[in-house]
């Protein structure tokens, strides 16, 4: 890609926040189930469509410093299947109890708009479109309000192709691309939620 095409695309990136006061980086860590090599077939415990969020993870940045500023890190406890699969504790490492410990979706939702409105005029970022439509799935089967509604919502992953002209890679072997540092544990939302955050600094910085 030419220089010239890179700024254009950075230049397309920041009109498109420049009515933000702050972004959001989302991460979100849900139910899931696979059928490991190891096991004999059987159905999956937790389809697609009824996949709930586990973990909310949320980092602030505030676009005219460039620099994270807060975040926000909920479990979230199930309504639908209570009880996480084998699979699903193995890829996050969140265990049971920290979801059974936890509040639901509806009342974790009520705790983000309070932390949210100390950032008002903002955009969310995700890495890919996944959490978003996530977030929906969320609302519908919790009969409530998405928990970033009306929110405008930003792939920060076709940023980064657009930037770097390369074919989308997972979140770790783009932080490790672009020489940074990676934060945490790979699969839990809070952490993820930093990585992305570190991304959008460096692509806009």
């Amino acid at each position: 890609m030419s220089i010239e095409a890179k700024l254009l695309h950075l230049q397309a990136i920041q009109n498109l926040l420049a009515p933000y006061r702050y972004l959001y980086c989302v991460d979100l860590e849900a139910t899931c189930d696979e059928v490991e090599k190891s096991e004999s077939p059987r159905p999956l415990s937790v389809i697609p469509e009824k996949m709930e969020t586990i973990e909310i993870g949320l980092v602030v940045i505030d676009l005219e410093l460039l620099e994270i500023v807060d975040e926000f890190q909920r479990f979230v406890r199930l309504q639908i299947n209570p009880t996480l699969t084998a699979f699903c504790k193995k890829l996050t490492s969140i265990q049971q109890a920290d979801v059974d410990g936890a509040r639901t979706y509806q009342e974790v939702g009520d705790e983000l708009r309070v932390f949210t409105a100390r950032y008002p005029n903002a955009a969310w970022a995700s890495w890919g479109d996944y959490d978003a439509r996530q977030l929906q799935r969320d609302a519908g089967l919790a009969g409530c309000p998405s928990l970033l509604e009306g929110l405008p919502h930003f792939n920060a992953r076709k940023w980064h192709a657009g930037l770097y002209d390369d074919r989308p890679k997972s979140l770790k072997q783009t932080v490790e691309s672009l020489d940074l540092v990676w934060q945490g544990t790979y699969h839990r939302g809070i952490d993820d939620a930093r990585n992305v955050a570190s991304i959008v600094k460096e692509m806009l910085g």
